[in-house]
């Protein structure tokens, strides 16, 4: 889960605001001046933005006052689970995300009013102490623009507290099916500033293990934008002069690199691999590895079999396929290292010789054709496993049961 995945909505113009406040006064009777309150107090901004966001003139006002109520009270108890220490240093605004034993809720600095995120993790629970560790150990080594980064720690028995930066402008996908016109020019900017990232990464003996575009996002809202990789909680340090091969299985299905799946000792070379799986993305809005079968798309990703068939590949320069190529090779040995991947002709010239073609159409019709199939998958999971978290990160990764029983059946196939 990420740490800074709020959408800030713009500030609502005072009119609007007295409008909406004379539209709901005659539903709240005595209750208006408490509504009045939750819309101007900026300590309680996380009400507005929520109450704001709704379709008023079609709804049932006294309804969504009520339900910013909900709110108010909902962020309290977040508030009571709080350290002492923490509140009185941070205002508690929204609670932004959850994991399967993590929150992060957006805050306000008291002094100097700058917003932050914090996450906080439950460590009574084995899995959470480790991946508390495990995020930790990172970010207290790691000081680079392209990464997120932590401003403090606090801990108590029971849970630590990661003040962390915000990143406010969103998902990366999300910029880009917003965004009005999209090239192969603006595809090496992105990757370049991840490439940044994930190089300095690796000179430290640090591996992110699961890079994916959920875990890139833009530092503010503004066109100069720089991107910020987040979520280290399966990131794997390792001191210099140490064996760099890792055996943990984990990682993002559709992102996870061959040599994970065949449980063989791997490198920090699966990084490339999702990147490369990254670029394919960035550059057609689809994936080239899906199946809703785990075990068919293991099965893809270990022949490595893809395509370049379909909107928007024929515009797209075989510099820019090149690229993508040289990071989705099944042998990791012959995979380009982010100093390598920086060095490519495609990304050195920012595409100054592909086309300066607008892929902006093709892909984002594919990302939201891709998000409305996910989204009534995910229907039709809750409706049979209502007791469920969809949300939860956790039914994303990958199991090591799946893997145990794919070997199986290739060991069986080529002894057979």
């Amino acid at each position: 889960m990420g740490c800074g995945t709020s959408k800030v909505l713009p500030e609502p113009s005072k009119n609007l605001q007295q409008d909406l406040v004379k539209k709901v006064e005659p539903c709240l009777d005595r209750k208006s001046d408490q509504y009045n309150n939750c819309i101007t107090d900026k300590s309680q901004t996380f009400l507005k933005d929520d109450y704001l966001s709704h379709s008023l003139p079609n709804g049932d006002l006294k309804c969504h006052v009520e339900s910013a109520h909900l709110r108010r009270h909902k962020i309290a108890k977040y508030r009571a689970k709080f350290d002492p220490r923490v509140t009185a240093k941070y205002d508690i605004k929204a609670l932004i995300g959850r994991g399967s034993f993590s929150r992060v809720v957006r805050v306000e600095h008291k002094a100097s009013k700058q917003p932050y995120a914090i996450k906080m993790i439950e460590t009574k629970c084995r899995e959470g102490r480790e991946v508390c560790e495990s995020e930790l150990n990172v970010l207290r080594r790691v000081r680079h623009t392209n990464i997120i980064q932590l401003i403090e720690v606090f801990e108590s028995q029971e849970r630590v507290y990661m003040v962390m930066e915000l990143a406010t402008g969103g998902e990366l996908f999300d910029r880009i099916i917003t965004k009005g016109s999209f090239t192969e020019r603006d595809a090496t900017h992105v990757l370049q500033m991840v490439l940044e990232g994930v190089k300095y990464l690796h000179a430290l003996g640090i591996t992110h293990r699961d890079l994916k575009p959920e875990n890139l996002l833009y530092y503010h809202p503004g066109i100069d934008s720089k991107i910020m990789i987040t979520d280290f909680g399966l990131a794997s340090a390792q001191k210099k002069g140490d064996d760099c091969l890792m055996k943990t299985t984990c990682g993002t299905p559709e992102y996870i690199a061959p040599e994970v799946l065949v449980r063989k000792p791997y490198t920090n070379s699966v990084d490339m691999w999702a990147l490369g799986v990254i670029s394919y993305i960035l550059l057609s809005g689809t994936m080239p590895f899906e199946d809703d079968n785990r075990t068919r798309l293991y099965r893809q990703i270990l022949r490595g079999k893809y395509s370049y068939s379909g909107e928007p590949w024929p515009s797209v320069s075989n510099l820019a396929k090149d690229f993508i190529d040289r990071l989705l090779m099944v042998e990791p040995g012959q995979r380009m290292t982010a100093t390598h991947a920086l060095k490519h002709p495609w990304i050195v010239s920012m595409a100054a010789s592909s086309s300066m073609k607008n892929l902006h159409r093709s892909i984002s019709q594919n990302l939201l054709k891709r998000a409305s199939s996910r989204c009534q998958s995910t229907k039709s999971s809750q409706s049979i496993h209502s007791s469920r978290s969809t949300k939860s990160s956790k039914s994303r990764r990958v199991r090591e049961r799946e893997l145990r029983e794919l070997n199986l059946r290739y060991q069986q196939h080529y002894n057979g």
